[in-house]
């Protein structure tokens, strides 16, 4: 299938506040437009996934990263450019998601009790021209039911969730999922805490 076919159509059903399901850089995810409230509780209802347990979003650059944090800790930057890996080294890539304070311009029911939302810069193609036609971040959570392991490939997905999403993107359903992404917890004082390695 056409890389660009399948960026339009994800793109159509994104702009009308459906919901897909698609490759990531790690694990087949769940996303929608990370600015619609109502699309993210699609997400949160399909998943049974109460909304307190928040979920993190994709850009795919640093325009994206500053419309969405005003302040951002200058470790945070270091952190990005130590994981944004060239293509020849993809092979031992480790992708990072960041938790960082005080986001704005996103759906409400995005953002954590603490006020703190995790994001992840990806270069993938899907995702990063998806974007780009979007011009928004964005949301990205495993395709599992809440409690139930995450799919390592595409025929692991549960037919609940290829039932309950309104596309599911032609690509790469062969490949085998990298491995969920280091989660980083930064704060505004420049607090760092691993929470997934």
């Amino acid at each position: 299938m056409n890389l660009n076919e399948e960026i339009q159509k994800a793109y159509e059903v994104i702009k009308e506040g459906g919901i897909i399901l698609y490759p990531t850089d790690t694990v087949w995810g769940i996303g929608c437009d990370a600015t619609n409230p109502e699309a993210v509780a699609k997400i949160y209802k399909l998943k049974k996934r109460a909304e307190t347990q928040s979920m993190i979003v994709l850009m795919n650059g640093d325009k994206m990263i500053y419309n969405v944090f005003k302040d951002i800790p200058e470790v945070a930057w270091q952190i990005m450019d130590f994981s944004d890996l060239t293509d020849s080294e993809q092979a031992n890539q480790n992708p990072t998601t960041l938790i960082l304070d005080k986001p704005r311009n996103v759906a409400p029911n995005l953002i954590a009790a603490d006020n703190s939302l995790g994001i992840r810069l990806v270069k993938e193609p899907f995702c990063f021209k998806l974007m780009e036609k979007m011009k928004k971040p964005l949301v990205s959570t495993s395709a599992n039911i809440s409690g139930q392991p995450t799919p390592k490939s595409f025929k692991e997905i549960s037919p609940e969730i290829i039932k309950g999403v309104d596309y599911v993107v032609n690509l790469h359903r062969e490949k085998i999922a990298g491995k969920p992404s280091t989660i980083i917890k930064l704060t505004s004082d420049s607090q760092v805490k691993v929470i997934r390695k």
